[in-house]
């Protein structure tokens, strides 16, 4: 065990935040913390790296331990570049190499007598340098700064000329490259791109120490975790196994406390009117056994009721005109931003019903298509055509329009007069606005949370062609999850930008990725596109290829090329899983049939009845013959599939 945390509690002021957390790390373990915002993660990991005191508990660590710790927020003056930042990790095994070259220049000229001393000195370095990876340091970290995203070019970018995202992605690096007995990471995937988050999940499960995350990436936890921690409600609970194994765990246990909570409210109402029974025959005897019985209901040991998890919360969006079925056509999209040519001869469509996720590696224009579709940027060629009573609700963080004197409950009630009390406190409640917080000035709050007040008031509009950017920033895994229900469960059209793999798995019924400056179509999911990304994108380098040979400088869009060939393949795929599917029925069917029959042949009474014999025989014959038909098919369609 590396790490044990003995009945923490912390309290500030009056709220409290935890209450008797206890759970221990061991060596190499790789744990998650979760829990909704504010119910006290960070609190942990603070009080953990002694930031924070807690009021009461113990936190040990074994003997020499180093903790790493990467906050959220990262707080860096300095003049030194990226490179230069991380490399600084590295300071002991830079001085050791800067001592083995000294030695080197003064080896010629070390006295005779002292050569054989100097030489035991020389070679205790050179093995403790072999050991600590000397001769790699410099490779780790450009491997390192590459996996979160840093080009080349940016490695000598100055500290103080960073934003907040690639200051946090430099501190991960440095801390990356110290390797310290226990990592802490504080929402690692907040700034990377995806192919950066499945670089640092490699980098995780290979990682020699111990590492405890707090995240809200569903997919992140379910690739590098084996245990998670979960506060709620100021208590701290173990789960053995990743994000999905602690879901379904969690769901069994608060599905048998309830049955437990209500079969004992039902026995105590029960013993209650029994008693109440008893008392009204109004005679000793019944008297007596009231008054047991109410010794007895004393006795037991009340059970509450299990905390509500805002599962009964539901977000239903119904738009108020249906839209054509061509949503959205771009053609022949170009855009270059200083210089650098983002992305050119983009085609693509949107047709009513579907929920598009647009990915795609950082900095490659996503969200200047979604600014160029809803004309707060232009473009430098081509055109997007909106189809027939599209009526757009755009979620740009950037571009929020809310109204700073007004507070959280008059903003959504002044914009839907319709709605109910509890019909509003229930919206702000699915985007983490309880109790008091509802009446915040909206001036008041931070960026994070003005996000959130603003994807509130889109999710009530009635808009029928949702384009989000970024939606599941700042909310919790129970909000996304909400978010989630109400997107599946939406009769309008979405466009979206996200990173959050697991919210594209569970909404997208299709993938546009963005790479290489075209759009690469994939009629799926998240699972779907992992599938065949190799595959699209090998196809896409060829016909590339074959353009560039034949002196054709347009590059097909992968939409143009595949949309038809994908769509093709869909409906033959679900017309193949249909047949088998009724084949197997019939199959089963005819079997249960046939087996009648035999019965039926077998009593004595009929038996005796040759004319009915011949004809059940017959009869049997033929369902034998359509039965080896069925299974002959049924081996084709299993070879198909």
């Amino acid at each position: 065990m590396i790490l044990s945390c003995q009945n923490i509690s912390k309290s500030f002021g009056t709220d409290e935040i935890i209450k008797n957390a206890s759970f221990h790390i061991e060596d190499h373990e790789k744990a998650a913390i979760v829990g909704i915002n504010g119910a006290g993660k960070s609190t942990l990991l603070k009080i953990i790296i002694k930031e924070l005191d807690p009021d009461e508990g113990t936190v040990t660590t074994a003997k020499d331990t180093t903790i790493g710790y990467l906050a959220q927020n990262q707080v860096i003056d300095s003049s030194r570049t990226i490179y230069e930042e991380v490399l600084s990790a590295k300071q002991p095994v830079i001085e050791m190499e800067q001592e083995i070259r000294r030695m080197e220049t003064e080896m010629e000229t070390v006295a005779p007598e002292k050569l054989e001393a100097f030489m035991e000195k020389y070679e205790r370095l050179v093995h403790q340098f072999e050991l600590a990876d000397g001769y790699a340091y410099r490779s780790e970290v450009t491997g390192v700064l590459t996996g979160l995203g840093f080009l080349e070019e940016e490695f000598q970018k100055k500290q103080d000329e960073l934003s907040g995202g690639q200051k946090t992605r430099a501190a991960l690096g440095r801390l990356l490259v110290t390797s310290p007995d226990i990592l802490l990471l504080d929402e690692p995937t907040n700034h990377l791109d995806m192919e950066s988050i499945q670089w640092l999940e490699n980098y995780l499960l290979n990682y020699k120490g111990a590492v405890l995350i707090v995240s809200h990436d569903r997919y992140f936890l379910d690739k590098t975790v084996s245990k998670v921690i979960e506060v709620f409600h100021h208590q701290v609970h173990v789960f053995l196994g990743n994000y999905t194994a602690y879901a379904q765990k969690k769901a069994q246990v608060r599905a048998a406390e309830l049955r437990a909570y209500y079969n004992q409210q039902q026995e105590i109402r029960h013993q209650e009117e029994v008693i109440a029974k008893l008392k009204s025959f109004n005679r000793e005897k019944s008297i007596k056994r009231a008054e047991s019985r109410e010794k007895m209901l004393d006795k037991i040991e009340r059970l509450e009721k299990p905390a509500e998890e805002m599962t009964d919360i539901q977000l239903r969006l119904t738009p108020c005109i249906t839209s054509g079925n061509d949503v959205l056509k771009a053609e022949g999209l170009k855009k270059t931003y200083d210089g650098r040519t983002l992305f050119e001869q983009i085609d693509f469509s949107v047709f009513r019903g579907e929920r598009v996720a647009l990915i795609g590696n950082n900095g490659t224009g996503k969200t200047t298509i979604l600014k160029i579709i809803n004309d707060i940027t232009g473009a430098d060629a081509g055109e997007i055509t909106l189809g027939t009573n599209v009526h757009i609700g755009y979620y740009d963080q950037e571009h929020q329009v809310l109204h700073s004197d007004k507070t959280l409950f008059d903003e959504i009630s002044d914009d839907y007069p319709n709605l109910t009390n509890t019909q509003i406190r229930n919206v702000l409640a699915a985007f983490l606005f309880t109790n008091d917080d509802v009446f915040k000035r909206i001036r008041d709050l931070s960026g994070g949370e003005r996000g959130r007040v603003s994807l509130a008031k889109l999710m009530l509009s009635e808009a029928n062609f949702l384009i989000l950017d970024e939606p599941t920033n700042h909310l919790d895994i129970t909000s996304k999850e909400i978010l989630e229900n109400a997107l599946v469960h939406y009769e309008g059209t979405v466009l979206f930008v996200s990173h959050d793999r697991y919210f594209i798995n569970k909404t997208a019924t299709r993938i546009l990725d963005l790479h290489e400056r075209q759009i690469l179509n994939y009629i799926g999911n998240y699972d779907y596109y992992l599938e065949k990304k190799d595959v699209q994108r090998a196809a896409y380098q060829k016909q590339s290829d074959a353009s560039s040979e034949s002196g054709d400088v347009k590059k097909e869009s992968g939409t143009k090329t595949d949309w038809k060939q994908q769509k093709k393949e869909q409906a033959a795929k679900r017309k193949l899983e249909n047949e088998l599917n009724k084949t197997e029925a019939r199959i089963e069917q005819l079997e249960t049939e046939i087996k009648e029959l035999e019965e039926e042949m077998a009593k004595p009474e009929v038996a005796v009845i040759s004319a009915k014999v011949i004809k059940l025989h017959e009869l049997t014959q033929q369902k034998e013959a359509e039965l080896q038909t069925l299974y002959d098919r049924w081996e084709e369609l299993t070879n198909l599939s």
